[in-house]
């Protein structure tokens, strides 16, 4: 149930959740019911791998997304609702992560740790977890247990158990995990934190989404109860399942179970909009626990979807993807300034699940004889390459191979949860989950000239900010000429 759990574990974990695992892409799925999605379909391009789709919507607003494919005796359900970080009342910072854990602690027909149970007992797992425009609840079962875990989400969709003893209980544990995953651990919030906050103008954008303790602890019932319904309703979520299951039968249960929960009011209106950055941000944090400097580097995204956002992707795997990337080569092969470089688009989940102003992002842990002005030479070196000079058709096509294989890989798992993601994703942000079958065609059209026309509006130094992780003194205090 953290943000991310990967990101407990320190700087590797953010290399993992920025470039997940790469698999040569089978075909799988049953796609009979490509055709049933009620949305037009294009064949995608340069592949046989199809997805099976078909999307409905209850009275109640209700998304519904089922995928069947039988290679492999499970399902897995995710329940995903718009609201992330970026929607949590100021004033409240870490609440969409506090209100996450506080859906874990029961409902109507099934009291604390009864859900657990249900999902354990069935020899499934389940999690949760806050991203930037969602927080999504997720199980994967045997076969046999679908039916009982689509009534539980219902369950606590319709009739969570929110009290005064539940709530000090959570935020107690949340209080924690800021403590283990940020205070008290080296690097602690750096470039997920830090830089976002450093970066961004709107307040929506650039708040500390952990939560700031004082924020947390002033967190009430009322506060609680406000939230679920504003935000927890059937009309600001999806439901997707995927894996072996009877299409017409799930449905079935679907509308018995979900049909009769009320659609909820309207969503309060917010805006995350960023506007154009034209200078470059200098930022600094000073981290105790560290034993070297750090440098991050964030430049905003073009929109999502966009011709610019498919160029950044390969732009992404250009340059920092995998010891093949150019500043991998340059910053640590040649030049020995760090060990690793890492980064990417979306550094809390991937470059297809959020909605709204994204970062794209490149991190480094460098040995403390190199200055920052050393690091950034060299990066700007490498970039202003992408900038000016075309990048040959070989090296585009090397890029998407690997762009196109992670994205396989994140889409054909055995626990099926990277797909239940992006069918969610593409449900929630653009009512259009089909889409998953299409993505391909988005890197297929990148082309040189428009890696190099994205390069030169998107990877200005005026549309970046660099943030600093320093060192201090055993006394305290930073070193002199560093303030």
């Amino acid at each position: 149930m953290d943000i991310q759990r990967g990101l407990a574990a320190g700087i590797g974990a953010l290399v993992l959740a920025a470039c997940q695992p790469a698999d040569t892409p089978p075909e799988t799925g049953d796609t009979s019911a490509a055709a049933e999605t009620g949305s037009s379909t294009t064949n995608s391009v340069s592949t046989d791998f199809t997805v099976d789709v078909s999307y409905h919507q209850l009275d109640n607003g209700l998304r519904v997304v089922l995928s069947q494919d039988h290679t492999v005796p499970t399902a897995t359900v995710g329940v995903y609702y718009g609201v992330g970080f970026r929607n949590e009342p100021r004033g409240r910072t870490g609440f969409a992560h506090l209100f996450e854990h506080l859906m874990f602690q029961g409902s109507r027909n099934l009291p604390h740790g009864a859900f657990d149970n249900l999902i354990y007992g069935s020899g499934g797992v389940n999690n949760g977890s806050t991203r930037y425009d969602f927080t999504n609840y997720y199980e994967v079962v045997p076969s046999n247990a679908l039916q009982a875990v689509l009534w539980a989400e219902a369950d606590r969709m319709a009739f969570p158990d929110l009290d005064e003893n539940q709530l000090n209980n959570q935020r107690e544990v949340v209080r924690n995990e800021v403590f283990v995953n940020v205070i008290n651990q080296p690097y602690g919030g750096w470039i997920w934190i830090d830089l976002p906050m450093a970066a961004n103008e709107n307040w929506h954008n650039a708040h500390n989404f952990y939560g700031d303790l004082s924020d947390l602890d002033a967190a009430s019932l009322e506060d609680a109860q406000t939230f679920f319904d504003q935000f927890y309703a059937p009309s600001n979520a999806v439901l997707v399942v995927a894996g072996d299951f009877d299409r017409e039968e799930t449905l079935g249960w679907i509308e018995e179970m979900f049909g009769h929960i009320p659609a909820g009011d309207p969503l309060p209106e917010i805006d995350t909009s960023e506007p154009r950055q034209d200078e470059e941000k200098f930022a600094f944090i000073e981290d105790d626990l560290a034993n070297q400097p750090a440098l991050a580097v964030g430049y905003h995204m073009p929109p999502r979807g966009t011709p610019e956002y498919y160029a950044m992707a390969v732009i992404d795997q250009l340059l920092v993807q995998g010891d093949d990337s150019r500043l991998t080569q340059a910053i640590v092969n040649e030049e020995g300034y760090a060990s690793g470089v890492f980064g990417g688009i979306n550094l809390l989940g991937n470059a297809f699940n959020y909605n709204g102003p994204m970062l794209w992002t490149v991190g480094l842990i460098h040995d403390s004889e190199f200055t920052v002005s050393d690091v950034m030479t060299t990066l700007d070196a490498t970039i202003e390459e992408i900038r000016t000079e075309p990048v040959s058709e070989a090296d585009v096509e090397r890029a998407r191979t690997k762009l196109l294989a992670d994205f396989y890989g994140t889409v054909d798992t055995s626990t099926r949860f990277g797909l239940v993601d992006l069918l969610a994703s593409f449900a929630l942000f653009d009512d259009d989950p089909s889409r998953i079958n299409r993505i391909t065609e988005g890197f297929q059209q990148v082309t040189p000239e428009l890696i190099r026309q994205t390069a030169q509006e998107y990877l200005r130094p005026g549309n970046r900010t660099v943030l600093e992780v320093r060192l201090a003194d055993a006394d305290g205090t930073t070193p002199e000429g560093e303030e």
